[in-house]
């Protein structure tokens, strides 16, 4: 049974996809959700009153995660409103189609930020808070195509790749803070992100997997979840592939 009880969690990119099944899953554990959207203001506020209709805890907070400034108000509201913060997961992401030789320098510029700059930021932030209290969990969310590379979508897979060296990086560095480092390295999901791909592509994808169909962003959130728990206790460092047996990697 994973209990969040007194536990606050921010989860970035919450207002949907993963992050949204995260953010339900882990009212349900009792967790207080901090709701991180960048646009999606109503689908983050739709979001927050449903945790609370359902009597858990949640509050939505506005913030560009790839840009610092943004995130350090956000941090700042966030320890304002709920006084700590126990669990980060950094989720948000974007997916975008680029050919190596028409790539442009802002499509690329813009999946660094949004990617990998988002979780430079959030983690340089929290951590501060999580080592005064000796305490803490950070959950980041990778991708296969951080492991096998993805032909067409480079700069995709190399913030993916990043987030697990980042990962690996932080685990022992903030070991001695009783802070874990995790990620979470899905496949193909059905989300907003991969719809289209997944409706245009259909059994070209799913045939390479053998589970044969994309997983749910509930199936993500479960892992999350667990790697955010006290079940967890004695990981850190650890690349959590969900992926239904599409890359199998030690």
């Amino acid at each position: 049974m994973i209990d969040l009880s007194n536990q606050v969690i921010l989860i970035t990119g919450a207002s949907r996809g993963i992050g949204r099944a995260t953010a339900q899953m882990a009212a349900e554990a009792g967790a207080a959700v901090a709701i991180n959207y960048r646009q999606a203001k109503s689908e983050a506020e739709a979001l927050v009153t449903e945790i609370i209709k359902n009597d858990g805890k949640a509050a939505a907070f506005q913030a560009d995660v790839g840009n610092y400034a943004e995130v350090e108000k956000m941090i700042a509201a966030v320890l304002q409103h709920f006084g700590q913060i126990d669990i980060l997961v950094n989720n948000a992401g974007i997916w975008t189609y680029g050919a190596i030789d028409t790539m442009s320098e802002e499509v690329w510029d813009e999946t660094m930020e949004v990617n990998l700059k988002s979780i430079y930021n959030c983690c340089r932030l929290v951590v501060p808070h999580m080592k005064v209290r000796r305490s803490g969990k950070i959950i980041n969310v990778s991708s296969t195509a951080g492991q096998r590379g993805e032909a067409f979508h480079s700069h995709y897979a190399a913030t993916k790749g990043a987030v697990i060296s980042f990962t690996k990086s932080l685990a022992p560095e903030l070991a001695p803070y009783n802070i874990l480092v995790n990620c979470v390295a899905p496949g193909w999901v059905a989300t907003d992100m991969a719809n289209a791909a997944l409706a245009e592509e259909g059994e070209n994808i799913t045939k390479i997997i053998p589970l044969r169909r994309p997983g749910t962003p509930e199936e993500i959130a479960g892992p999350i979840l667990f790697l955010a728990s006290d079940l967890a206790s004695y990981i850190t460092g650890e690349i959590f592939n969900v992926n239904g047996g599409n890359v199998l990697v030690g």
